[in-house]
C-alpha cells in the first residue's frame, strides 16, 4: 500500500478554519456585490420555500414545506457563494461549514429530485451566460486523463481501504435484498463482478481486456475462472496494490496490469470488460472509447460495461458546465445518458447493444454503506493527514451521490455489447 500524506505537508488547518493554502476557494468567501447577493438570495429562497424541506436561518425564520432540516449558519456567505458560482458555491458553502443538515442525504435527495426546476426557466435559458465553463486543463487528452485520474485515485490507497470492503471495489454492488448490511457488501460486490463476467462469457482460456483496473478484484475473479487478463489503468497507486494482490493470489501468470491509456491498447480479445470507467472519459472522447471496445474485440466477441447514467436532457444541458464534482472529486468526469451511450455505439462502432439492466437502488445502498463507514472512521481519516475540510468534502460527495440514486436522477447500468462474427 502507499504511504499516507506526510505530516510535513499537513492537510489540517491549525486555526480551525479551512487552510487557505490547501483550500483557497473555501477559506475565502467570494466578494459578491450586494445586488448579486440579493438576487441569489431571492432565487434560493424562492426555490426552497416550494420544497419539502425545513430550512432554518439564524434570525429564526424558516422556509420550506417541512421535511429534512437544513440549518444555514451564515446566510450572507451562503448566498454570496451561490450567487458567484451557483451549485459549485452550494457545495463549497457546505465544505466551509456555512450550512449543515442532520440528514444530509435526505436533504440532498429532495434537491436532486427537483434539480431540473431549482433554477427558474428564464435563467436556465441564459445558462451559458452565468454557468462556469469546464476548464480546458481538465480535458481528457492522454496527458490530461493521467492528471485527472491521479487527482482522485492516487490520493491514498489507505484512505480508500478505510471505507471500502475487503474486495476494494469502488463501484455499485448488487445485493440480494434491502436494506443492505455491511457484512454483505463484499459478496454483493463479487456478485456484481460475476454478472459482468457471465455477460462477457469469461471462462477457461478467455482473453480478457479490462479497461480500468481499480484495485484488481475483477481481474482476480476472471483469472480464477481460467481467463488471461490484460488490465489497463492510469493510477500508479492502484496498479501497485493490484499487482500485489495478483501476486498474493498466485495469478501473476494470468494477469498483466499495464499503466496504459485505453487509447494505447493493442491486441485482440474475446471479451472486454469495463466497470464505471466511461464516466472518466469525457463526452468528446466517448466515440473513441467505444471504437476502442470495437477494435479490440475479435469477431463474435462480447463487451460488458457498467456505467452510471443520467437523464439525457440534463446531460446535454450540462455538457460544458463546470460542476462541484468535477472541481473537487472527478476532474474531467462526465456521466452519460443511456441515449448517448447507444448513439455512440450505433454511430461509431460495429457493436450491437444486446442487453441493458439498470439497478440504481443498489448504488444508493452501496453509497450509504461507504458513507457510514467513512463517518465511523473519521479519526483514522484524520490520522492519514486529511483535514476537516477534506472530510466534509467527502461526506458531501458520498451523500450527494447517494441522493442522486435515491431520487432517481442517477441510475447505473450493466450493458452487453456484441460484435457479429463475420465468418458466419
Amino acid at each position: 500500500m502507499t504511504t499516507a500524506p506526510p505530516r510535513s505537508h499537513p492537510h489540517r488547518a491549525t486555526t480551525g478554519r479551512p487552510d487557505p493554502a490547501r483550500w483557497p476557494d473555501i477559506a475565502a468567501t467570494p466578494k459578491a456585490s450586494w445586488p448579486v447577493r440579493t438576487v441569489a438570495a431571492g432565487i434560493v429562497r424562492g426555490a426552497l420555500k416550494r420544497l419539502p424541506l425545513n430550512v432554518r436561518f439564524p434570525d429564526g425564520t424558516s422556509l420550506g414545506l417541512g421535511g429534512p432540516l437544513v440549518e444555514v449558519h451564515d446566510p450572507d456567505a451562503f448566498h454570496a457563494r451561490i450567487g458567484s458560482t451557483g451549485l459549485i458555491g452550494f457545495g463549497e458553502s457546505y465544505m466551509a461549514g456555512e450550512w449543515d443538515a442532520p440528514d444530509l442525504t435526505g436533504a440532498l435527495t429532495v434537491l436532486a429530485a427537483n434539480a431540473a426546476h431549482l433554477v427558474p426557466a428564464r435563467l436556465q435559458r441564459l445558462r451559458g451566460l452565468w454557468a462556469q465553463r469546464q476548464p480546458g486543463a481538465q480535458r481528457n487528452t492522454p496527458d490530461g486523463a493521467r492528471d485527472n485520474i491521479s487527482a482522485h485515485y492516487d490520493l491514498s490507497n489507505e484512505l480508500f481501504a478505510l471505507f471500502l470492503d475487503e474486495t476494494l471495489s469502488y463501484s455499485s454492488a448488487v445485493f440480494r435484498g434491502f436494506p443492505a448490511e455491511w457484512p454483505l457488501l463484499a459478496a454483493a460486490q463479487q456478485r456484481k463482478i460475476d454478472r459482468l463476467l457471465d455477460l462477457a462469457q469469461v471462462g477457461e482460456g478467455t482473453r480478457v481486456l479490462e479497461i480500468g483496473t481499480g484495485w484488481g478484484e475483477l481481474a482476480l475473479r476472471a483469472a480464477a475462472r481460467g481467463a488471461h487478463v490484460t488490465s489497463l489503468t492510469l493510477s500508479r497507486e492502484q496498479r501497485a496494490l493490484a499487482l500485489d494482490r495478483v501476486r498474493e493470489a498466485g495469478y501473476a501468470d494470468r494477469v498483466e496490469i499495464e499503466l496504459c491509456d485505453y487509447r494505447e491498447a493493442t491486441g485482440s480479445y474475446d471479451a472486454v470488460v469495463s466497470v464505471e470507467m466511461i464516466e472518466a472519459v469525457g463526452a468528446e472522447f466517448w466515440p473513441v472509447y467505444f471504437r476502442t471496445l470495437d477494435e479490440r474485440l475479435v469477431p463474435g466477441g462480447r463487451a460488458a460495461l457498467q456505467a452510471i447514467t443520467m437523464p439525457d436532457d440534463r446531460m446535454r444541458a450540462t455538457l460544458s458546465t463546470h460542476t462541484w464534482i468535477q472541481k473537487y472529486v472527478f476532474p474531467g468526469g462526465m456521466i452519460p445518458s443511456t441515449e448517448a451511450v447507444e448513439e455512440c455505439v450505433r454511430d461509431h462502432t460495429r457493436l450491437a447493444v444486446t442487453a441493458r439492466d439498470g439497478f440504481g437502488a443498489h448504488y444508493a445502498e452501496t453509497l450509504r454503506l461507504w458513507r457510514e463507514r467513512f463517518t465511523e472512521r473519521a479519526d483514522e481519516v484524520d490520522a492519514l493527514g486529511f483535514d476537516e475540510t477534506f472530510r466534509r468534502l467527502w461526506t458531501f460527495y458520498l451523500a450527494y451521490s447517494e441522493a442522486g440514486f435515491r431520487s432517481g436522477y442517477l441510475d447505473v447500468q450493466q450493458y452487453l455489447f456484441t460484435k457479429e462474427d463475420d465468418a458466419r
